[in-house]
């Protein structure tokens, strides 16, 4: 089974790359984008258990990447959050853990890192164990 990924980014050149990389690499399934918050945080509402995964960048065209980890913070168990952004610093990190982020990736230097967490999940999910928070 695919992990089902939604995805918050308003570059579309990041985003196409970034959906054709991991849809080929680690099994991903792309059930939706979002360019802004606000359209994020009302699919993701309304859709509330057709994903397992969200990508979200920082910086968005309305809104932030910061207003829908913190939206969802409370999830289902299987449910994770990653931040990917250009602005991974320790302070970004930090925060991103406090609002439950599963992960928090460079866009610039751990692409890799960020397919691998993908890699790792898809596993889980395949073998049933995507259950719980890390």
């Amino acid at each position: 089974m695919k992990l089902r990924t939604f995805f918050v980014e308003d570059n579309p050149t990041i985003r196409e790359n970034l959906i054709a990389t991991l849809a080929e690499l680690a099994e991903v399934q792309p059930v939706g984008i979002a360019e802004t918050e606000t359209e994020a945080t009302d699919w993701l509402a309304q859709h509330a258990d057709a994903w397992d995964l969200v990508i979200v960048d920082l910086f968005l065209r309305q809104g932030s990447g910061l207003g829908v980890v913190t939206a969802f913070q409370q999830r289902l168990p299987h449910q994770k959050m990653i931040v990917l952004s250009n602005y991974a610093t320790a302070d970004v990190r930090r925060r991103c853990q406090d609002l439950n982020v599963d992960a928090t990736f460079d866009k610039s230097n751990e692409i890799d890192s960020l397919i691998d967490f993908c890699m790792d999940l898809s596993n889980q999910k395949n073998l049933g164990t995507l259950n719980s928070r890390k």
